[in-house]
């Protein structure tokens, strides 16, 4: 066992989710999640009261450490526990998500093309570099992307760029899901100085995280009912408070 330091603190780049059954750790330098089950969520309650690592079991420490999930302070750090957020009904998943896969709306060619390109930066951002900082490297590109805008998308131009970036994902050869179509849509908006909100969230029973984008007053864009089951943990692009 190796030594361990007298005092932690959670990096700033580290976000909590309490559902209460599980308190989960997403960290968006690496884009690791961690979940923590009832025993081990209490120890990081009480950990998160001191910031001394003699309130964690040795062996959880280590682990949350090596994950960069925490870091070692100089003093003791305690930290503000996030509110519980209660976990919707467990659907079985049938009842939120359609089976099978829609294809693509027709979109313009021209706003079809400018959103291939929008999503090729993307993909560009996530292959050059290490990907154990792929997501930290997304997250700069969609704020940096997100600073240049003047003016907030109307919801017609908001749902006309996440439409056209899904025409261009249906025949892109490389992995395109939400994550990337989402920034994809920032970066499409962007380019004409409109803004949108990024989001990304956290939803339980089984945990699982999604990306979508929403306008100014929080309505989320194209996205099915079952998106409000999620609890938004970073959110880039508007003024608000989820920012890292």
């Amino acid at each position: 066992m190796t030594d361990l330091p007298a005092f932690v603190a959670v990096p700033a780049h580290v976000r909590i989710v309490d559902f209460g059954h599980v308190l989960v750790l997403v960290d968006y330098r690496t884009g690791r999640v961690q979940g923590l089950l009832p025993a081990a969520a209490e120890h990081w309650r009480q950990i998160a009261r001191t910031g001394r690592t003699t309130d964690l079991p040795s062996a959880l420490a280590e682990q949350l450490l090596g994950a960069g999930l925490l870091s070692p302070a100089a003093v003791p750090v305690p930290w503000r526990l996030p509110a519980p957020v209660a976990a919707p009904d467990a659907s079985w998943g049938s009842t939120e998500h359609r089976a099978g896969v829609d294809g693509p709306t027709r979109a313009p060619v021209v706003a079809t093309l400018t959103a291939a390109s929008a999503l090729a930066a993307i993909l560009a951002v996530k292959r050059v570099g290490s990907p154990a900082t792929a997501m930290h490297r997304l997250i700069r590109t969609i704020h940096q992307a997100a600073s240049t805008c003047h003016h907030p998308a109307t919801p017609s131009q908001a749902s006309a760029a996440v439409r056209a970036v899904r025409g261009a994902a249906w025949h892109s050869p490389a992995r395109t899901a939400c994550l990337e179509e989402s920034a994809a849509a920032v970066l499409l908006l962007a380019a004409r100085r409109l803004s949108i909100t990024w989001c990304h969230g956290v939803a339980a029973d089984p945990v699982r995280l999604h990306a979508w984008v929403q306008t100014e007053d929080g309505s989320p864009v194209a996205e099915p009912p079952s998106t409000l089951a999620y609890t938004p943990v970073l959110t880039l692009g508007a003024r608000h408070r989820h920012q890292l």
